[in-house]
Protein backbone atom coordinates (compact mmCIF):
# COMPACT_ATOMS: atom_id res chain seq x y z
CA UNK A 1 0.00 0.00 0.00
CA UNK A 2 0.91 3.39 -1.34
CA UNK A 3 2.59 5.30 2.24
CA UNK A 4 0.43 8.93 2.50
CA UNK A 5 1.41 11.94 1.10
CA UNK A 6 1.92 15.10 2.87
CA UNK A 7 -0.20 17.10 0.33
CA UNK A 8 -3.36 16.32 -1.78
CA UNK A 9 -5.35 18.58 -3.84
CA UNK A 10 -8.70 17.54 -2.36
CA UNK A 11 -9.44 15.62 0.71
CA UNK A 12 -12.88 14.12 1.26
CA UNK A 13 -14.17 13.55 4.63
CA UNK A 14 -16.32 10.41 4.86
CA UNK A 15 -16.61 7.75 2.55
CA UNK A 16 -20.83 7.29 2.20
CA UNK A 17 -22.54 7.71 -1.00
CA UNK A 18 -21.80 11.46 -1.20
CA UNK A 19 -18.16 11.59 -0.22
CA UNK A 20 -17.13 8.72 -2.44
CA UNK A 21 -19.13 10.13 -5.77
CA UNK A 22 -17.61 13.37 -4.76
CA UNK A 23 -13.67 12.19 -4.77
CA UNK A 24 -14.64 10.23 -8.06
CA UNK A 25 -15.55 13.30 -9.74
CA UNK A 26 -12.46 15.44 -7.92
CA UNK A 27 -10.44 12.73 -9.05
CA UNK A 28 -11.84 12.40 -12.41
CA UNK A 29 -11.06 15.84 -13.10
CA UNK A 30 -7.33 14.99 -12.86
CA UNK A 31 -6.32 15.70 -9.49
CA UNK A 32 -4.98 14.43 -6.48
CA UNK A 33 -7.69 13.04 -3.66
CA UNK A 34 -7.13 11.34 -0.02
CA UNK A 35 -10.82 10.31 0.65
CA UNK A 36 -10.93 9.19 3.93
CA UNK A 37 -13.29 7.29 6.49
CA UNK A 38 -13.52 6.96 10.29
CA UNK A 39 -14.86 3.09 10.65
CA UNK A 40 -13.12 0.41 9.72
CA UNK A 41 -14.88 -0.28 6.83
CA UNK A 42 -17.30 1.20 4.06
CA UNK A 43 -20.59 1.11 4.36
CA UNK A 44 -20.81 -0.49 8.05
CA UNK A 45 -22.61 -0.17 10.17
CA UNK A 46 -25.57 0.50 7.97
CA UNK A 47 -27.33 3.73 8.92
CA UNK A 48 -30.02 3.78 6.56
CA UNK A 49 -33.83 2.36 5.38
CA UNK A 50 -32.12 1.03 2.24
CA UNK A 51 -35.02 2.72 0.14
CA UNK A 52 -34.37 4.58 -3.35
CA UNK A 53 -36.47 5.30 -6.31
CA UNK A 54 -35.91 3.83 -9.59
CA UNK A 55 -36.10 7.37 -11.19
CA UNK A 56 -33.65 8.96 -8.58
CA UNK A 57 -30.95 5.58 -8.82
CA UNK A 58 -31.56 5.71 -12.69
CA UNK A 59 -30.20 9.41 -12.16
CA UNK A 60 -27.36 9.07 -10.11
CA UNK A 61 -25.43 6.12 -11.03
CA UNK A 62 -23.86 4.90 -14.45
CA UNK A 63 -24.92 1.69 -14.71
CA UNK A 64 -27.32 -0.37 -11.84
CA UNK A 65 -25.70 -3.50 -10.66
CA UNK A 66 -28.21 -6.50 -9.91
CA UNK A 67 -26.17 -7.24 -6.45
CA UNK A 68 -27.03 -3.43 -5.12
CA UNK A 69 -30.99 -4.75 -4.67
CA UNK A 70 -32.43 -6.53 -2.09
CA UNK A 71 -36.18 -6.10 -3.41
CA UNK A 72 -38.13 -4.02 -6.47
CA UNK A 73 -40.56 -1.78 -4.99
CA UNK A 74 -43.68 -1.33 -6.85
CA UNK A 75 -46.38 0.79 -4.71
CA UNK A 76 -47.02 2.11 -1.11
CA UNK A 77 -49.66 1.49 1.60
CA UNK A 78 -49.83 3.87 3.83
CA UNK A 79 -52.37 3.17 7.09
CA UNK A 80 -53.71 6.56 8.82
CA UNK A 81 -53.97 6.62 12.44
CA UNK A 82 -57.66 5.06 12.13
CA UNK A 83 -56.59 2.20 10.43
CA UNK A 84 -57.84 3.14 6.80
CA UNK A 85 -55.68 2.06 4.50
CA UNK A 86 -54.57 3.58 1.23
CA UNK A 87 -52.64 1.93 -1.71
CA UNK A 88 -50.82 4.36 -3.97
CA UNK A 89 -47.86 4.53 -6.52
CA UNK A 90 -48.82 1.26 -8.04
CA UNK A 91 -46.75 1.88 -11.53
CA UNK A 92 -43.60 3.45 -9.84
CA UNK A 93 -40.64 1.35 -9.59
CA UNK A 94 -38.34 1.56 -6.18
CA UNK A 95 -35.73 -0.41 -4.82
CA UNK A 96 -34.77 -1.59 -1.48
CA UNK A 97 -30.93 -1.45 -1.37
CA UNK A 98 -27.64 -3.64 0.33
CA UNK A 99 -26.34 -0.53 1.50
CA UNK A 100 -23.12 -2.35 2.49
CA UNK A 101 -22.51 -3.61 -0.98
CA UNK A 102 -23.48 -0.34 -2.66
CA UNK A 103 -21.41 1.80 -0.23
CA UNK A 104 -18.26 -0.07 -1.56
CA UNK A 105 -19.04 -0.53 -4.95
CA UNK A 106 -19.01 3.53 -4.98
CA UNK A 107 -15.41 3.86 -2.74
CA UNK A 108 -14.14 1.25 -5.51
CA UNK A 109 -15.44 3.67 -8.38
CA UNK A 110 -13.63 6.46 -6.42
CA UNK A 111 -10.42 4.24 -5.91
CA UNK A 112 -10.89 3.32 -9.71
CA UNK A 113 -10.79 7.12 -10.17
CA UNK A 114 -7.80 7.50 -9.00
CA UNK A 115 -8.47 8.86 -5.00
CA UNK A 116 -6.30 7.36 -2.61
CA UNK A 117 -8.85 5.65 0.10
CA UNK A 118 -7.85 5.01 3.92
CA UNK A 119 -10.27 3.68 6.59
CA UNK A 120 -10.26 4.10 10.49
CA UNK A 121 -8.67 7.36 9.91
CA UNK A 122 -10.13 10.25 11.88
CA UNK A 123 -10.01 14.06 10.98
CA UNK A 124 -9.44 15.89 14.85
CA UNK A 125 -8.45 19.39 13.24
CA UNK A 126 -8.76 21.96 10.22
CA UNK A 127 -6.74 25.20 10.29
CA UNK A 128 -6.78 27.45 7.46
CA UNK A 129 -2.96 27.85 6.07
CA UNK A 130 -1.14 30.70 4.20
CA UNK A 131 -1.17 30.87 0.75
CA UNK A 132 -4.40 28.87 -0.21
CA UNK A 133 -3.70 25.60 2.06
CA UNK A 134 -6.15 23.61 4.59
CA UNK A 135 -3.62 21.92 6.81
CA UNK A 136 -5.32 18.94 8.45
CA UNK A 137 -4.87 16.70 11.42
CA UNK A 138 -5.22 12.85 11.05
CA UNK A 139 -5.12 9.94 12.90
CA UNK A 140 -5.01 6.25 11.63
CA UNK A 141 -3.38 2.97 11.33
CA UNK A 142 -0.07 5.07 9.89
CA UNK A 143 -0.47 7.30 12.94
CA UNK A 144 -1.47 11.21 13.69
CA UNK A 145 -0.52 13.21 10.89
CA UNK A 146 -0.61 17.08 9.60
CA UNK A 147 -1.25 16.62 5.46
CA UNK A 148 -2.11 20.09 3.18
CA UNK A 149 -4.84 19.85 0.98
CA UNK A 150 -6.06 22.81 -1.72
CA UNK A 151 -9.76 22.12 -0.79
CA UNK A 152 -11.98 19.90 1.73
CA UNK A 153 -15.19 18.10 1.14
CA UNK A 154 -16.89 17.36 4.16
CA UNK A 155 -18.84 14.49 3.48
CA UNK A 156 -19.38 13.86 7.70
CA UNK A 157 -22.74 13.47 8.35
CA UNK A 158 -25.45 14.98 9.84
CA UNK A 159 -23.03 16.22 13.05
CA UNK A 160 -20.24 17.49 10.48
CA UNK A 161 -17.53 18.51 12.39
CA UNK A 162 -15.61 19.83 9.58
CA UNK A 163 -19.04 22.01 8.96
CA UNK A 164 -18.92 23.59 12.48
CA UNK A 165 -14.85 24.18 11.95
CA UNK A 166 -15.42 26.52 9.40
CA UNK A 167 -18.81 27.38 10.43
CA UNK A 168 -21.12 26.90 7.96
CA UNK A 169 -23.12 24.07 9.58
CA UNK A 170 -24.75 24.91 12.91
CA UNK A 171 -26.20 22.05 15.08
CA UNK A 172 -29.61 21.71 13.81
CA UNK A 173 -32.28 22.22 16.36
CA UNK A 174 -34.25 19.32 18.11
CA UNK A 175 -37.11 20.38 16.55
CA UNK A 176 -35.68 19.51 13.07
CA UNK A 177 -34.39 16.43 13.66
CA UNK A 178 -35.59 13.13 13.11
CA UNK A 179 -34.76 10.61 16.04
CA UNK A 180 -34.87 7.27 13.97
CA UNK A 181 -34.66 3.67 15.10
CA UNK A 182 -34.54 0.52 12.93
CA UNK A 183 -34.66 -3.05 13.64
CA UNK A 184 -34.22 -5.63 10.13
CA UNK A 185 -36.62 -8.62 11.26
CA UNK A 186 -36.59 -11.63 10.20
CA UNK A 187 -39.32 -14.62 10.21
CA UNK A 188 -42.21 -12.65 9.47
CA UNK A 189 -44.63 -12.23 6.23
CA UNK A 190 -45.30 -9.33 4.16
CA UNK A 191 -45.75 -8.28 0.19
CA UNK A 192 -41.88 -8.02 -0.73
CA UNK A 193 -42.72 -5.56 -3.54
CA UNK A 194 -44.55 -2.56 -1.66
CA UNK A 195 -43.45 -0.73 1.41
CA UNK A 196 -45.52 0.70 4.22
CA UNK A 197 -46.00 4.01 6.03
CA UNK A 198 -48.33 4.41 8.90
CA UNK A 199 -48.68 8.16 10.64
CA UNK A 200 -50.12 8.91 13.65
CA UNK A 201 -49.29 10.37 16.93
CA UNK A 202 -49.40 7.04 18.88
CA UNK A 203 -47.33 5.71 16.11
CA UNK A 204 -44.40 8.22 15.28
CA UNK A 205 -45.45 11.90 16.74
CA UNK A 206 -43.71 14.46 14.73
CA UNK A 207 -42.81 11.81 11.53
CA UNK A 208 -43.57 7.85 10.41
CA UNK A 209 -43.12 4.09 10.59
CA UNK A 210 -41.74 2.80 7.45
CA UNK A 211 -41.71 -1.02 6.38
CA UNK A 212 -39.50 -1.55 4.09
CA UNK A 213 -38.98 -5.29 2.72
CA UNK A 214 -36.26 -6.98 1.64
CA UNK A 215 -37.94 -9.95 1.18
CA UNK A 216 -41.08 -11.90 1.74
CA UNK A 217 -39.39 -12.74 5.30
CA UNK A 218 -36.85 -9.82 6.17
CA UNK A 219 -37.92 -6.38 6.33
CA UNK A 220 -36.27 -3.51 8.01
CA UNK A 221 -39.06 -1.80 9.96
CA UNK A 222 -38.59 1.46 11.32
CA UNK A 223 -39.28 5.00 12.96
CA UNK A 224 -38.86 8.71 13.13
CA UNK A 225 -40.17 11.30 15.06
CA UNK A 226 -39.54 14.73 15.75
CA UNK A 227 -36.85 15.58 18.01
CA UNK A 228 -38.76 17.07 20.85
CA UNK A 229 -41.17 14.26 20.89
CA UNK A 230 -38.31 12.45 21.45
CA UNK A 231 -37.15 14.23 25.18
CA UNK A 232 -40.56 13.32 26.29
CA UNK A 233 -40.78 9.45 25.00
CA UNK A 234 -38.09 7.54 22.81
CA UNK A 235 -38.10 6.77 19.43
CA UNK A 236 -37.43 3.12 20.51
CA UNK A 237 -40.14 2.48 22.92
CA UNK A 238 -42.60 3.94 19.82
CA UNK A 239 -40.89 0.82 17.91
CA UNK A 240 -40.92 -1.81 20.42
CA UNK A 241 -44.59 -0.96 20.89
CA UNK A 242 -45.45 -0.88 16.79
CA UNK A 243 -43.26 -3.78 15.87
CA UNK A 244 -45.59 -5.62 18.47
CA UNK A 245 -48.30 -5.50 17.13
CA UNK A 246 -47.34 -5.21 13.76
CA UNK A 247 -45.12 -7.97 13.91
CA UNK A 248 -45.40 -10.28 16.97
CA UNK A 249 -42.54 -12.89 17.50
CA UNK A 250 -40.09 -11.57 14.81
CA UNK A 251 -36.53 -12.20 15.36
CA UNK A 252 -34.78 -9.17 15.34
CA UNK A 253 -31.22 -9.53 13.09
CA UNK A 254 -29.88 -5.86 13.38
CA UNK A 255 -30.91 -2.93 15.68
CA UNK A 256 -29.80 1.07 14.55
CA UNK A 257 -30.32 4.24 15.81
CA UNK A 258 -29.55 7.79 14.33
CA UNK A 259 -30.65 11.38 13.59
CA UNK A 260 -31.61 12.41 10.28
CA UNK A 261 -31.57 16.20 9.46
CA UNK A 262 -34.65 17.65 8.30
CA UNK A 263 -34.01 21.12 8.38
CA UNK A 264 -34.14 23.57 5.58
CA UNK A 265 -31.41 23.36 3.49
CA UNK A 266 -28.23 25.26 4.32
CA UNK A 267 -28.02 28.29 2.40
CA UNK A 268 -24.28 28.34 1.78
CA UNK A 269 -22.56 24.92 1.04
CA UNK A 270 -18.92 26.58 0.91
CA UNK A 271 -16.23 28.63 2.21
CA UNK A 272 -12.46 29.18 1.59
CA UNK A 273 -11.25 25.80 0.66
CA UNK A 274 -14.02 23.73 2.37
CA UNK A 275 -17.65 22.62 0.80
CA UNK A 276 -19.87 20.60 2.23
CA UNK A 277 -22.28 17.25 0.57
CA UNK A 278 -25.11 14.98 1.92
CA UNK A 279 -26.28 15.23 5.38
CA UNK A 280 -22.84 17.58 6.29
CA UNK A 281 -25.18 19.79 4.19
CA UNK A 282 -28.43 18.93 4.94
CA UNK A 283 -29.56 17.99 1.81
CA UNK A 284 -31.54 14.74 2.60
CA UNK A 285 -35.23 15.77 1.65
CA UNK A 286 -37.10 17.18 4.80
CA UNK A 287 -40.31 16.04 3.66
CA UNK A 288 -39.14 12.45 3.78
CA UNK A 289 -35.84 12.16 5.08
CA UNK A 290 -34.16 10.35 1.99
CA UNK A 291 -30.88 11.82 1.44
CA UNK A 292 -28.78 8.80 -0.87
CA UNK A 293 -29.39 9.96 -3.87
CA UNK A 294 -29.04 13.84 -3.12
CA UNK A 295 -25.99 13.14 -1.80
CA UNK A 296 -24.72 11.54 -4.56
CA UNK A 297 -25.59 14.10 -6.75
CA UNK A 298 -24.35 17.05 -4.75
CA UNK A 299 -21.21 14.69 -4.52
CA UNK A 300 -20.78 14.98 -8.64
CA UNK A 301 -21.10 18.30 -8.44
CA UNK A 302 -18.67 19.43 -5.91
CA UNK A 303 -16.31 17.03 -7.07
CA UNK A 304 -16.75 18.70 -10.66
CA UNK A 305 -15.95 21.84 -9.09
CA UNK A 306 -13.43 21.48 -6.98
CA UNK A 307 -11.33 19.87 -9.71
CA UNK A 308 -12.04 22.83 -12.16
CA UNK A 309 -11.47 25.39 -9.58
CA UNK A 310 -7.68 23.66 -8.78
CA UNK A 311 -7.09 23.56 -12.17
CA UNK A 312 -7.84 27.10 -12.26
CA UNK A 313 -5.46 27.92 -8.99
CA UNK A 314 -8.84 29.63 -7.17
CA UNK A 315 -10.27 28.00 -3.91
CA UNK A 316 -11.83 31.03 -2.34
CA UNK A 317 -15.36 30.41 -1.12
CA UNK A 318 -16.35 32.80 -4.12
CA UNK A 319 -15.14 30.33 -6.53
CA UNK A 320 -16.37 26.97 -5.29
CA UNK A 321 -19.63 28.59 -4.70
CA UNK A 322 -20.49 27.46 -8.48
CA UNK A 323 -21.38 24.27 -6.40
CA UNK A 324 -24.22 25.87 -4.28
CA UNK A 325 -25.71 28.03 -7.30
CA UNK A 326 -25.77 24.45 -9.16
CA UNK A 327 -27.24 23.03 -6.50
CA UNK A 328 -29.67 25.67 -5.38
CA UNK A 329 -31.19 25.70 -9.47
CA UNK A 330 -32.19 22.08 -8.79
CA UNK A 331 -32.65 19.63 -6.01
CA UNK A 332 -31.79 22.49 -3.35
CA UNK A 333 -35.12 24.46 -4.15
CA UNK A 334 -36.73 21.30 -4.44
CA UNK A 335 -35.58 20.54 -1.06
CA UNK A 336 -36.75 24.56 0.03
CA UNK A 337 -40.04 23.59 -0.52
CA UNK A 338 -40.21 20.23 0.84
CA UNK A 339 -39.17 21.80 4.01
CA UNK A 340 -42.51 24.30 3.33
CA UNK A 341 -44.59 20.96 3.33
CA UNK A 342 -43.07 19.10 5.58
CA UNK A 343 -44.01 22.19 8.26
CA UNK A 344 -47.61 21.95 7.17
CA UNK A 345 -47.85 17.98 7.46
CA UNK A 346 -46.15 17.96 10.83
CA UNK A 347 -49.15 20.39 11.82
CA UNK A 348 -51.85 18.03 11.02
CA UNK A 349 -53.70 16.13 13.81
CA UNK A 350 -54.47 12.53 13.62
CA UNK A 351 -58.02 13.63 12.60
CA UNK A 352 -56.60 15.89 9.97
CA UNK A 353 -54.47 12.50 8.69
CA UNK A 354 -57.58 10.32 8.98
CA UNK A 355 -59.65 13.13 7.15
CA UNK A 356 -57.54 13.33 4.34
CA UNK A 357 -56.84 9.56 3.88
CA UNK A 358 -60.82 8.78 3.47
CA UNK A 359 -60.53 11.77 0.85
CA UNK A 360 -57.69 9.92 -1.03
CA UNK A 361 -59.72 6.97 -0.75
CA UNK A 362 -61.70 8.26 -3.78
CA UNK A 363 -59.24 8.34 -5.85
CA UNK A 364 -58.30 5.36 -7.87
CA UNK A 365 -55.05 3.83 -6.73
CA UNK A 366 -53.25 4.20 -10.30
CA UNK A 367 -54.21 7.91 -10.57
CA UNK A 368 -52.89 8.45 -6.87
CA UNK A 369 -49.87 10.20 -7.56
CA UNK A 370 -47.70 12.17 -5.11
CA UNK A 371 -49.42 14.94 -6.24
CA UNK A 372 -52.65 14.24 -5.40
CA UNK A 373 -51.63 12.92 -2.20
CA UNK A 374 -50.00 16.17 -1.23
CA UNK A 375 -52.71 18.01 -2.59
CA UNK A 376 -55.80 16.44 -0.27
CA UNK A 377 -53.12 17.05 2.49
CA UNK A 378 -52.67 20.86 2.06
CA UNK A 379 -56.40 21.46 1.05
CA UNK A 380 -56.07 24.61 3.67
CA UNK A 381 -53.19 26.11 1.85
CA UNK A 382 -53.54 26.65 -2.06
CA UNK A 383 -50.22 28.45 -2.32
CA UNK A 384 -48.46 25.49 -1.30
CA UNK A 385 -50.81 23.45 -3.67
CA UNK A 386 -49.50 25.06 -7.06
CA UNK A 387 -45.81 25.14 -5.35
CA UNK A 388 -45.74 21.20 -4.94
CA UNK A 389 -47.44 20.88 -8.58
CA UNK A 390 -44.22 22.16 -10.02
CA UNK A 391 -42.14 19.40 -7.95
CA UNK A 392 -44.75 16.33 -9.11
CA UNK A 393 -46.20 17.72 -12.56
Amino acid sequence: MEAMKESYDVLVVGAGPGGSSAAAAAAGGGVSVLLVEKDREVGVPVRCAEGVSHAGLEEAVERLRPEWIASEIRGARMVAPDGTVVDAYPDDRGYILHRKLFDADLAVLAAEAGAVLRTRTFVSNLEREKKNWQMITISGPEGEKRIRARIVIGADGVESRVGRWVGLAPPPVPEEMECCVQYTLAGIRLDPGRVELHFGSKVAPGGYAWIFPKSATVANVGLGISGGYNRIRRAGEYLTEFTGRRFPGASVLTQIAGGVPVAAPLKQLTADGVMLVGDAARQANPLTGGGIVNAILAGKIAGSVAADAIREGDFSGNRLAAYTRSWNRGLGKEGRLSYKIKRVVDSLSDDDLNKTARLLLDIPPERLTGFQLFKAALVKHPKLILDAAKIFL
